[in-house]
């Protein structure tokens, strides 16, 4: 019988939002494939779990997946994960989940926690349709033009970056798309500086300055 491959979301910030389906499946299978060996030892520490870790990340992720492949052929179970959140979603392991499928074994996802659900709940916009653009480029130039482009989509948008882009990335949408566009930064998420950030673009990249914020964030337009 071959093994199987549950995709287990694990907590941005906050451990106590671990689902228990999600360490019942963490217990159980033979070995977790992690993003990065510190960040998985570090949660597994905090809920006791003991298991033999591989490292799959967007360096080496061509080169070991023959070999885990071939464990779960065998039949050993296992389970993916990333730093935090949703693996997937922002992620690797792309590759490695479409080789497995290919082979007719069983990917089963385990629902979480995620950061876009709670920044667009917490932002209070109207987003029964919203559209989710991700990770704009770290070069000023290609990313203002992303921004041009998005000028044109009339929906709720959802941006992330590196915490160290928020303010480059506040000036650019003032520059691109307008100072007095409504703007929600939901702000280390589930952390103990959790907060909500709206107003419009430039009264955002004033509070950004002034506070000189740094930290994992999600930037939300209301472009409508």
């Amino acid at each position: 019988m071959k093994g199987k491959l549950y995709i287990v979301s694990t907590p941005i910030g906050n451990y106590d939002d671990i689902t228990l389906r999600a360490l019942k499946i963490l217990k159980e299978v033979d070995f977790i494939i992690c993003e990065e060996f510190k960040e998985a030892r570090r949660l597994f520490t905090n809920y006791e779990i003991k298991k033999e870790l591989f490292n799959l990340n967007e360096h080496n992720e061509k080169e070991v997946i023959n070999d885990l492949l071939l464990k779960i052929v065998n039949g050993q179970s296992a389970a993916l994960i990333s730093d935090c959140g949703t693996p997937l979603f922002s992620d690797p392991g792309h590759l490695f989940v479409d080789v497995l499928i290919s082979q007719n074994i069983d990917v089963i996802p385990v629902p979480g926690v995620n950061s876009l659900l709670p920044a667009l709940i917490g932002s209070n916009f109207d987003f029964e349709k919203f559209y989710y653009y991700g990770w704009l480029s770290p070069k000023k130039d290609i990313r203002r033009q992303q921004l041009f482009k998005l000028k044109s989509i009339k929906e709720v948008i959802v941006l992330m970056d590196t915490p160290y882009r928020l303010k480059s990335l506040m000036f650019d949408i003032v520059k691109m798309l307008g100072k007095n566009i409504p703007v929600v930064v939901a702000f280390e998420l589930t952390m103990k500086g959790e907060r909500f950030y709206r107003g419009t673009a430039e009264s955002i990249l004033k509070q950004v300055e002034a506070k000189n914020l740094k930290g994992e964030f999600v930037l939300i337009v209301d472009n409508k």
